[in-house]
């Protein structure tokens, strides 16, 4: 009897330890650093830019493309790539919700270009999330944005649904309170929402977005000799959909607080762009960002860094997919 209780108590210590091992190597696995790969795939941001700069050079317009994927991505449900999946007979995934539908292919593209020397170099090892993460600080980079350290490590979402988006991703149309209401249910101050908007001194629009309030004789903020060159530059857009207008006329392909400074003169694209420079919640932070460029660079920093985290998978509740459009 003595020897079964020794037994017993030992079985009890040894499954103890088994399970106290366990849960140190998941918290190891889980944890995010900017060196996640110095040992696993130590080219990774060689790679990482060597892709981009290709990709950017020969299309201009990648950088805002991959910033507005990665924002699809992560603003809804975390970044975990759920955006990057293709849909099946069985399954309509996230990028073929109607929101997502006029999600640029360069953005796409580049990321599919990135993974693939990656899976050469360092198989089975690089996320597509982290990849995506990387590409677009190092995208904005190039195009004269600021630069900020990205902790490395995450998973891929093993689903991409495009009903878990519906509702979840601000609209160029939206009112200020429920844009606000929307980051602050993730976690963002009003402040930080502003500097995110700044994204938009990058990239275009469809005429779709923006024409239907679009009138120089109107009062919804916009300048009246701007008004008529949209008008003229959309005339056709019922047409063709695909006709777009550069979000900043002013300095459309380069990173800066052009955005900021355009809106006050009634040069904002989108009805949301109007709108943050009539509430008075958002006007003082348009107000800033439009005089003082390096305030904007560092809060957008900090802005983007934060949205990076944002629903994060790691360690076993996530995988590292061998192709991005599609889960293992």
């Amino acid at each position: 009897m003595a020897e079964q209780s020794q037994l017993k108590n030992l079985t009890i210590i040894l499954l103890l330890l088994c399970l106290s091992f366990q849960s140190l190597s998941f918290a190891a696995e889980s944890h995010l650093t900017v060196d996640f790969y110095s040992k696993s795939c130590p080219k990774f941001l060689d790679i990482i830019r060597e892709t981009i700069t290709n990709k950017q050079i020969s299309t201009p317009t990648t950088a805002a493309a991959a910033l507005r994927l990665f924002f699809h991505d992560c603003f809804p449900n975390g970044c975990d790539a759920s955006v990057l999946v293709s849909s099946t007979a069985f399954n309509t995934a996230e990028r073929d919700s109607s929101i997502n539908l006029s999600l640029p292919g360069d953005g796409f593209d580049v990321v599919i270009r990135a993974k693939t020397a990656l899976e050469l170099a360092c198989p089975n090892t690089v996320s597509c999330s982290d990849i995506i993460a990387v590409a677009v600080r190092d995208l904005l980079v190039t195009v004269g944005g600021p630069y900020y350290e990205i902790s490395l490590g995450r998973r891929d979402s093993r689903t991409s649904k495009s009903s878990l988006v519906s509702d979840l991703l601000p609209l160029p149309s939206m009112q200020i309170s429920k844009l606000i209401d929307q980051f602050s249910s993730r976690g963002f101050s009003v402040q930080e929402m502003v500097a995110l908007s700044g994204a938009h001194t990058i990239g275009f629009s469809h005429c779709k977005e923006f024409t239907n309030r679009v009138n120089p004789n109107n009062s919804t903020g916009y300048n009246p000799r701007f008004a008529v060159a949209l008008k003229k530059a959309c005339s056709n857009s019922k047409n063709d959909p695909t006709i777009s207008v550069f979000n900043d006329v002013m300095t459309p392909n380069k990173f800066d607080n052009m955005y900021f400074q355009n809106i006050p003169k009634g040069l904002g694209l989108l009805e949301s762009d109007h709108g943050l420079f009539s509430d008075p919640r958002t006007r003082p932070f348009v107000e800033l960002y439009a005089r003082d460029q390096s305030r904007f660079f560092n809060d957008f920093a900090g802005a983007m860094q934060k949205l990076s985290l944002h629903g994060v998978l790691t360690g076993r509740r996530g995988e590292i997919r061998r192709r991005c459009d599609a889960i293992n």
